[in-house]
């Protein structure tokens, strides 16, 4: 078929985008079926090709899906998402549409069952159809999806229960490398079947809430350790908890409430990443508050309401560093309430209504809200402040940035910028979201901040507004989102398309509903522009989307502000160094020399504008010289840097005990007159950014490449690996690769390195830090930091080494680009055309499919699927053998042999064969 099909949707899209000059007969044909069996289709579907501009996102579509679009063979993304008008059954021939990768009903109106024939859509990567009305059960055919990564049926009527294989009938247990299960909010019945789970999953995320499943929780589930979020809450479960469950260290978001189980409480004592932990309304044996509940360490929220606790509870527990909310209430705890002379400073709500506590027993200033409603200590008169019901603040709204709101006429809403327009609107859904508190303003503000960062970035948005936050009666958290358009009172069709597509695509368990979008820009305009559109909006959409994957946003991301503020140590980074010490008898500080602010005054002439050698965020970088002849590069922080002082002491402490040959060398550092300044070794050639961009002068042929790139993961392998503790570097990038005069590689910049002080640990928690571009997903989301992170930047900084490009232009992301442009059946992947020139033009390009897949494997978009520095090394070592190099040998050749010629680049390009 001449005519390759993308349906674009989630908030609604439709869009054709064809490989041929014109639409094929029977294409034509089918498209016009569509339009007889749907209402409200765009104005442009009228004329005698339907191909121009078909986007239909957030329109009210009304009609039918008709079988007769099984026909269009190459369909690969169908996203009809939120046209509540739609309804009927999915045809049965759905199964037919063999090329589908994408399928979305998101919010629509379809009913029926699930047909079985979806099972033959193998290479499906995405199937959402919640929030519908699909009944019967889930077919088991959806186990033949071998290459199915997200899985949401969620919000439907679905019965019967959990499919299982069974012989030669496939079930869910088959799905090992699908990542997200949702299910929630059905009517599923019968046990959950130990056979479901097993070691080989990869699973994520295990929705199964609000159900009807009975018997116990299988002890199986303790084998998927690759598990982030799990919800079993508001099922009939009973049975005691299994005591394998502390095995999924990874779970950060845990619910089992509303059931009947029993038994003791388990101990899930190192289940360090663990923040929400609900076990409320469960049926467990008599007994006190858990003394591991004062371990976890990054616990934000512990509701335990209506567990059979009894005795006191323990002061330790309101010291957890990252605690936000305590929720004990309707229990049998007694005796004296000890808050502590410490509690976190993130704590906001301590709810212990409907206990038998006497005392309490407050330490200085007490601004928590304590709730002992229904305790005998409300007696005490002194006391009424705490014995009421406790409320919930949930009224944000995103205020204005410092303008006057307008009067607006015409249905049109003032936006935050103060103008009128018509936003496009709908509700966040968030299925397990990290924090109970909803009053917190600065959770609300800073995801405003990265939608328009992270989502919207390449898009005609001006601003966008949350409002209105509540939980319903299944904990879901609902938050209304507005979205305006720039430099118009209304997007057009094809804008909306590509927002909802975006929304449609995010990677946690919550969803976008999206309200009918009535109000688009002129149609005549649109029309008049269609030829280019198509184009124009494929970039947009790829570009954002990949973006998208890379930094994805979710509401764990909103803790970061609130965990950064109770480090006082930012504020006062060296309040507990010696300075009388600085002479080297501090072992941290071995080998790093201490520099007056008076020597390295002169050695830069006075930090002369002639001397500087770089400048960023942090400060500018002067080239110096000492009287014995040694060149030195001194960054010095600028006044009141607000991160200065955290990184100038992270980086000395880090420097000055890690040494290897591919690491800049720290000479020494200045901290006095007010000064911060970091003195390293000069590294002549400057950065590999400036060299891959030509601003250097240098030019890297193949063979340079493949030893920069060993020698840059030499390095990160050896803080990984051999460092002690080992180091997270954090921010590897180009611009963080210096190269010196025999352009060999060295790591820079530790400023944002994050040492493991517990090796045995998997992740770190901390604060998200890095660079748009080399950030993964998986960090962003989950600030849990692994040594995977920097592998996923090195994988960037790999396909920069063979595109020369930045990691995001012009919205879209290097990784997109490189897989939409490969092709591993042809010679060199055929990726000739986003190769750099210089090497396109250049010897041999011995290994560089090796190379790709080494990059794309770096990548992958979970951290458990990538390599280690170590393998990488290997990897690398492996290829240059392929290209002719020994991998072990110094370099002798210098800059010069580098430098660009006159005349330019060749003109010639390398050509497919």
């Amino acid at each position: 078929m001449a005519l390759r099909i993308q349906f674009f949707l989630l908030v609604f899209s439709f869009k054709l985008l064809a490989t041929a000059a014109t639409t094929s007969v029977e294409d034509y044909t089918i498209l016009k079926i569509l339009m007889s069996e749907w209402q409200n289709t765009p104005p442009n579907w009228v004329g005698t090709d339907p191909c121009g501009d078909n986007s239909l996102a957030s329109m009210g579509l009304r009609g039918l899906l008709p079988s007769d679009i099984v026909s269009l063979t190459e369909l690969q993304i169908l996203d009809l998402s939120n046209n509540g008008g739609l309804k009927g059954n999915i045809p049965q021939q759905i199964g037919s549409l063999a090329m589908l990768s994408t399928l979305i009903l998101l919010g629509c109106s379809f009913s029926g069952q699930i047909p079985n024939s979806i099972g033959n859509l193998t290479q499906l990567r995405h199937l959402s159809l919640n929030a519908n009305s699909f009944s019967g059960s889930i077919p088991p055919w959806i186990g033949n999806m071998k290459n199915l990564y997200w899985l949401d049926l969620t919000d439907n009527i679905l019965t019967g229960t959990i499919p299982v294989s069974n012989g030669t009938i496939p079930g869910l247990d088959w799905l090992v490398n699908t990542r997200h299960f949702h299910f929630g909010e059905n009517q599923l019945t019968g046990t959950i079947p130990a056979q479901l789970f097993s070691s080989k999953m990869k699973l994520i995320h295990v929705l199964f809430d609000n159900n009807k499943l009975t018997g116990g929780i299988p002890s199986t589930l303790g084998l998927v350790t690759t598990l982030e979020v799990v919800r079993f809450d508001r099922n009939s479960l009973n049975g005691t908890v299994p005591s394998n469950l502390n095995n999924l260290t990874r779970v950060q978001e845990l619910y089992l409430s509303n059931n009947q189980l029993t038994g003791p409480i388990s101990d899930l004592t190192g289940m360090n990443t663990l923040f929400y932990l609900d076990m409320s309304n469960n049926s467990f044996n008599a007994s006190s508050v858990p003394l591991w509940t004062s371990s976890l360490q990054s616990l934000t929220a512990l509701v335990m309401e209506n567990t059979n606790l009894q005795g006191e509870v323990p002061s330790s527990l309101f010291s957890l560093p990252q605690l936000q909310t305590v929720d004990l209430s309707n229990n049998q705890l007694n005796g004296t309430l000890n808050i502590g002379s410490s509690p976190s400073s993130q704590l906001q709500l301590i709810d212990l209504h409907n206990n038998s506590i006497t005392y309490i027993t407050l330490g200085g200033a007490f601004s928590i809200k304590l709730v002992l409603v229904g305790n005998p200590v409300c007696k005490q008169s002194a006391l009424s402040t705490y014995c009421t019901s406790a409320t919930s603040n949930a009224n944000y709204s995103t205020p204005s940035n410092n303008c006057l709101d307008p009067i607006c006429s015409s249905n049109k809403t003032s936006s935050p910028n103060c103008s009128c327009a018509y936003p496009y609107a709908g509700t966040l859904v968030f299925r397990a979201p990290s924090f109970l508190v909803l009053n917190g303003s600065s959770y609300y503000h800073q995801l405003e901040g990265y939608l328009m960062a992270y989502y919207f970035n390449s898009l005609p948005v001006d601003s966008v507004s949350l409002s209105d936050p509540m939980r319903d009666s299944s904990d879901y958290l609902h938050v209304s989102l507005k979205v305006f358009p720039s430099g118009q009172d209304s997007f057009n069709r094809t804008a909306v398309s590509a927002i909802g597509f975006i929304l449609s695509k995010t990677f946690g368990p919550f969803s976008f509903i999206a309200l009918p979008y009535l109000h688009f820009a002129d149609s005549s305009v649109e029309s008049s522009k269609s030829s280019n559109t198509g184009i124009v909006i494929g970039e947009a959409v790829g570009g954002t989307l990949l973006v998208l994957l890379v930094i994805i946003v979710s509401i764990y991301a909103l803790r970061q502000k609130r965990r950064a503020e109770r480090f006082t140590e930012h504020s006062h980074p060296f309040a507990s160094w010696d300075l009388t010490t600085w002479s080297g008898s501090i072992p941290k500080l071995k080998g790093a020399r201490r520099f007056s602010f008076k020597e390295l005054k002169k050695c830069t002439n006075n930090f002369s504008d002639a001397n500087e050698i770089g400048s960023g965020g942090y400060g500018k970088v002067y080239r110096g010289s000492l009287l014995t002849g040694q060149l030195l590069a001194i960054k010095r922080a600028q006044q009141g840097s607000m991160q200065g002082g955290n990184e100038f002491k992270n980086e000395i402490e880090l420097l000055s005990r890690v040494h290897h040959k591919n690491l800049v060398s720290l000479v020494g550092f200045c901290f006095e007159q007010g000064e911060q300044m970091l003195v390293y070794e000069y590294i002549p050639n400057g950065t590999l950014k400036d060299c891959l961009s030509g601003k250097s002068g240098i030019r890297l042929d193949w063979m340079r490449r493949l030893k920069i790139a060993l020698g840059s993961a030499r390095g990160l392998a050896y803080l990984h690996e051999l460092a002690n503790p080992p180091i997270i570097h954090r921010d590897v990038k180009t611009t963080n690769i210096l190269l010196d005069e025999h352009l060999n590689a060295k790591v820079s910049d530790f400023g944002l390195s994050k040492p493991k002080e517990n090796p045995d640990k998997d992740r770190v928690t901390t604060q998200v830090k890095g660079t748009m571009g080399y950030m993964d997903r998986e960090y962003y989301m989950t600030q849990q930091l692994t040594e995977k992170s920097d592998v996923y930047s090195f994988g960037v900084v790999l396909l920069e080494l063979l595109t020369a490009r930045k990691p995001i232009e012009k919205g879209k992301h290097i990784v997109c680009e490189v897989k939409t442009a490969m092709d591993k059946t042809k010679n060199l992947y055929s990726l000739y055309e986003i190769l750099d020139p210089v090497i396109a033009s250049g010897a041999s390009l011995g290994g560089l499919e090796n190379f790709v897949d080494l990059a794309m494997h770096c990548v992958e978009e979970s951290g458990v699927d990538r390599p280690t520095m170590g393998e990488v090394v290997k990897e690398i070592e492996n290829i240059m053998q392929l290209a002719g190099l020994n991998p072990n040998a110094e370099s002798a050749s210098t800059s010069a042999s580098y430098e660009e010629y006159g005349g330019g680049f060749p003109s010639s390009k390398l050509e497919p064969k």
